[in-house]
């Protein structure tokens, strides 16, 4: 009898603990200053929205917002896809008045050089949003409801690193600032040919996200950012996705691969720097995408 009240008790505690920790996590969620705590906790109306990978990061929003007077709000993270990077746009739409212009990096169309199970450590977001709850409930079910099982689980990721990071900060600056090293410039023609695996299913959340932000009144703009000069020869079918976009959405890619020509304006083949960013800020503001 001993020994089985001890068990109760421990678990009690066990149990208490978690939801102790949890509680305090989920401040720290809520008041955040991370991207996806400003998304789902608050309704600012912010007159651009930008969706990407770590490619989306490119848009410097210090700079934009300097230069063009519009206020600005980013969703992208390293390796988003586009299905995930979809249902975030959806959800920004819903809780936030339409935004002026959805401006959106295409190179989100890659099932291999993407993370497709970057959605579970969004799961401290999942009390927030049923679109990731049946997400994580159909895609990654065990880390689903582990988490609502334990509450300190859903904060065991990089994601809920980033909003304990930027807890009491902007991360408005979030971008690489360093030069591309002479070794990558050196070894650029050993690199293998970078293709975009892209499927119909894809295409399709592509899509729907373009239609969902068309019907909330939002001018949708998908374009291609920068890439290292010397790289581009290595991008194999990147005039193909651009073709099937626009002919699945009716809309036309506005290609800025080449706009950024500085080799001490990137960070690496796929990334400009804080430098290489302003340069294709400008780009975006002459043609138009930013106004």
């Amino acid at each position: 009898m001993k020994k089985a009240y001890w068990i109760f008790a421990t678990l009690a505690v066990a149990l208490l603990c978690d939801r102790a920790g949890g509680w305090f996590l989920g401040k720290i969620t809520k008041e955040s200053q991370f991207r996806y705590s400003r998304l789902y906790n608050s309704t600012e109306t912010e007159d651009v929205l930008f969706i990407g990978n770590s490619r989306g990061l490119s848009y410097y929003q210090p700079y934009a917002e300097e230069k063009t007077g519009l206020t600005t709000a980013n969703l992208s993270y390293n390796g988003m896809p586009i299905d995930l990077g979809a249902l975030l746009v959806k959800d920004y739409l819903d809780r936030h008045p339409a935004p002026k212009v959805l401006v959106v990096d295409i190179s989100m169309m890659d099932s291999v050089r993407m993370d497709n199970k970057l959605a579970y450590q969004f799961n401290h977001y999942t009390p927030y949003s049923e679109r990731l709850s049946n997400l994580l409930a159909k895609d990654f079910r065990n880390d689903f409801y582990a988490g609502k099982l334990s509450h300190l689980y859903r904060c065991n990721s990089e994601v809920f690193q980033r909003t304990f990071y930027y807890w009491k900060k902007s991360d408005k600056d979030w971008l690489l600032d360093r030069v591309i090293s002479q070794s990558m410039v050196n070894d650029v023609d050993k690199q293998t040919t970078l293709r975009f695996h892209y499927s119909p299913k894809m295409m399709e959340s592509l899509m729907d996200m373009v239609k969902y932000a068309q019907q909330k009144g939002t001018r949708v703009e998908m374009v291609v950012n920068p890439y290292f000069p010397a790289f581009l020869p290595k991008i194999g079918n990147l005039d193909s996705l651009m073709r099937d976009i626009s002919l699945a959405t009716g809309a036309t890619v506005k290609d800025f691969k080449d706009a950024v020509t500085e080799t001490e304006a990137f960070g690496d083949y796929q990334h400009v720097n804080k430098v290489g960013a302003r340069l294709y800020l400008d780009k975006l503001i002459e043609a138009g995408v930013l106004k």
